[in-house]
This record gives C-alpha cells, structure tokens and sequence, in this order.
C-alpha cells in the first residue's frame, strides 16, 4: 500500500503547547521584582502549530536538535500531556516508551508493576495473565520480578518497561532515546522486537540520535525546529538537514 493509500494512525494539526518557566531568585531579587511589579517567570513556545500525519505502518524518525520540540510531540501523541490549541488524532492502540520507568510505583514489585502497566496500556487481567511468562522472559529480570521497583536499576527499570509495552497488542508504538539505557545485547533484542513489529504493519515514531537505528528502522524523516516542522519527507533527506 502507498503511502498516500495508508489509512492515518497519527493526525496532528495546529498543535501548539507552551510551557511557563520558573527562575530561580534571591530574596533580593524577588522583593525588587515585587516593587518594580515584575514577573519572575517567563513562556516557552515548544511547538508553534505543527501539522503532521502518520500513517498506519509507517515507521517514521522525529529529528531534531535538542529543545527542538520532538520529545514535547511525542507526549502529547501518547496523552501524556495536553495541547494548548490544536487537535491531536490517534487510530488504535498507543504504547508510549517516552521515559524510563515511567508509570512504575516504586514500593510495588516488578510483577505488581507489570500488571498495573499493562492495564494502563489497555490490557484486561486475562490478556496479562496469558503474556505474563513472556513479558517478564524478555525484561531478563529473573528472580528480581518480586523484588520492590525502587531497588531496580535504570537498565531493569528499560527492560521491564519495554517488555510491557511490545507485548500489548499495539497499534501504535512511540519511543523517545529508550534505548540510550540498557546493555548492547538487550539493544540488539529490542531492535529484532522493532523489525518484527515493523513486518506486522504496525506504525513506529522514533525519537532518537541514533542515526544507524533511525536508519535500520525508518523510512520518512520529519525534522522540528524551534518547535515547527522544517522538513517532511525521505528519512536521508531529513538526517543531512539535521547533520548539516
């Protein structure tokens, strides 16, 4: 199917959000801001109405420098966070693997973890129950499944996180640097994980600065800077303008 063909996954349009910034002040600073009636804090336009389409089965690469917008983007697709303006459409099922341990209860166990994350990503207590053994097999946790979360390290936190997220029946999978966490060969696993994903239709938008993962798993390029989209198109065309 064409790209032109593919019905969309992903319809963003207008989508502006705005963050207020609150500066750190002396007492002396803030008494003479009070009296001269000034403000303390200041606005930052992270996404200035972008427009973007994905469709289903595409495996796009967001791009960017850093503060660019991408990652602010990419929560906003999962519903981490809401626009300012704008309306933001998904089809399907989204995971979102956007940070780390995100979600987790740290005084819960992994095995607790897994089935309040899973049913946050939508799954019923049955569906958990059928997947358990292979969820908890990928994350390589072990006998650390019944240990409490606050304990784990970053990397188990990555693999427990992941492995919930791809073992949903997703529609829609974001991922924002994930893998910048974890060892090499759990790197290499969850890129056969992507492939696979890939092969079954499944849409992918990557945040990431790692071009020869971008490169292995995408096809299009969309590039945002200072929170617009710049470019929209074949994933070379995006990387030079990034690299340049």
């Amino acid at each position: 199917m064409s790209d032109t063909a593919r019905r969309p996954s992903i319809i963003v349009e207008g989508v502006r959000k705005t963050f207020t910034l609150n500066h750190a002040f002396s007492l002396k600073d803030t008494v003479v801001s009070w009296i001269r009636r000034r403000k303390l804090s200041s606005t930052f336009e992270a996404l200035k109405g972008v427009d973007l389409v994905i469709g289903e089965g595409e495996s796009v690469a967001i791009l960017g420098m850093n503060g660019s917008g991408k990652s602010t983007l990419l929560k906003l697709i999962s519903g981490v966070m809401a626009p300012d303006a704008g309306d933001l459409l998904t089809r399907g099922r989204v995971a979102g693997l956007i940070e780390v341990g995100a979600g987790f209860h740290p005084e819960l166990s992994g095995r607790e973890n897994v089935y309040l994350n899973a049913a946050i990503l939508g799954m019923k207590r049955a569906e958990i129950d059928a997947r358990y053994d292979e969820i908890v097999a990928f994350s390589e946790i072990g006998e650390f499944i019944d240990q409490e979360v606050k304990h784990y390290s970053s990397g188990m936190f990555l693999r427990l996180a992941f492995s919930v997220a791809i073992h949903v029946e997703l529609d829609v999978l974001l991922m924002d640097e994930i893998l910048s966490v974890g060892d090499v060969p759990f790197r290499e696993k969850c890129r056969e994980k992507f492939v696979e994903l890939i092969a079954a239709g499944k849409t992918l938008v990557v945040v990431s600065h790692d071009m020869e993962m971008v490169r292995e798993l995408c096809t299009r390029g969309v590039v945002i800077s200072k929170g617009e989209v710049i470019f929209d198109g074949e994933l070379e065309g995006a990387i030079a303008l990034v690299d340049a």
